[in-house]
């Protein structure tokens, strides 16, 4: 049984787990290939919980955690990596979540991207947003899409996170990381104040609240490349959810502003392979052309879907033609094919189609 908060953060990383959980009550346990593991079988008190929890925060943190009940933060463990934390609350006691952070970021091509989402690396202005649930690989996609830019434009990156997770090297050009709570007060605050820092790119982790949105958008509106994520499971909601945070009186402006500046969104989920152990992605990408720029102008969203299946000369493809790949060449189970699709039958029939051939 692993004595310290260490000894279970090196257990989870000795089973390849992406996550830690300490919960009252329960085994501390790892998520191994998206499944939980516990790690010993002695249920955590409330008292030890708080403990393991606070051994790892700075007497800042403490107090914030008090005061807020919650906390995001990033730690460093000598010999086992970086981790994102957040501590919480629940049922007035301590427990806690970590997520690893690996040390080298991936490219975009080891992540099961391709060229259209490289492309958005080239853009100079215009909004991006990388888009999926919790767990689904956002923050790493960001990672290597800031990669990627600073290895080939000597251009002034400014990015806002909560927590810092991976660290950027400063490669061909300038690479400003500021955290919440350490570096900034706020996502808003940050983002006016990086306008006045000359950037060419503004990473922003999360579109958390109205404020962001709009500055946000506005930057992306003025000359530069703004990247940011986006907890959402598809295109057409992604813009649903960034249109319904304003007042009813200010949408329209938002709506026009998006269907200017925006210029790619991408999303993705995370799912168990079939052929081998770990997880794969499955992705959904839309380019705005002329016709969806003009269907967001009208907020007519239900025929985003269609557009997009007719798109793939402009880089589009839906999460069915994903889905699909995946499965008949064996990544996916049909099962997970179809939990994840928005038509069944399309998928049953493109897989019979490929049992036939075989």
């Amino acid at each position: 049984m692993a004595d310290d908060i260490i000894d279970f953060l090196r257990e989870t990383r000795d089973r390849t787990g992406s996550d830690l959980h300490l919960t009252v009550g329960a085994p501390p346990a790892a998520r191994v290939d998206g499944k939980l593991q516990p790690i010993g079988t002695e249920d955590l008190t409330a008292q030890r919980c708080k403990e393991l929890v606070y051994a790892v925060l700075t007497e800042a943190q403490r107090a914030t955690l008090e005061d807020v009940w919650e906390l995001d933060f990033a730690m460093q463990a000598d010999g086992i990596g970086r981790f994102r934390g957040n501590a919480h609350f629940c049922r007035g006691n301590v427990e806690a979540a970590f997520r690893f952070i690996p040390e080298v970021i991936p490219d975009l091509e080891d992540l099961g991207h391709g060229e259209t989402v490289a492309g958005l690396c080239n853009k100079l202005q215009g909004l991006v947003l990388v888009t999926g649930m919790t767990g689904a690989g956002k923050t790493t996609t960001l990672a290597a899409m800031a990669r990627k830019i600073s290895q080939v434009r000597p251009c002034v990156m400014v990015s806002i996170e909560d927590p810092i997770e991976y660290v950027y090297d400063h490669s061909f050009g300038l690479v400003k990381q500021r955290e919440l709570g350490t570096d900034t007060h706020s996502f808003p605050a940050a983002l006016k104040s990086a306008l006045r820092q000359d950037p060419d790119v503004i990473l922003v982790s999360e579109m958390r609240d109205l404020e962001t949105i709009r500055i946000a958008v506005t930057a992306a509106e003025t000359g530069h490349l703004v990247i940011s994520t986006l907890h959402t499971i598809d295109a057409p909601k992604s813009l649903d959810r960034m249109i319904d945070v304003f007042p009813p009186e200010q949408q329209p402006q938002i709506i026009s502003q998006l269907a200017n500046c925006l210029v790619g969104i991408v999303s993705q989920r995370l799912l168990e392979r079939a052929d081998a152990p770990g997880r794969v992605m499955a992705s959904e990408i839309m380019i705005p052309n002329y016709a969806i720029r003009s269907v967001i102008r009208d907020r007519k969203f239900e025929q985003i879907l269609g557009l997009m299946q007719i798109g793939a000369h402009d880089g589009m493809h839906t999460i069915d033609d994903s889905l699909a790949h995946l499965l008949v060449n064996g990544y996916i189970s049909f099962g997970d094919a179809v939990a994840h699709c928005r038509d069944v039958d399309s998928i049953s029939t493109r897989y019979q189609a490929s049992l036939r051939k075989k």
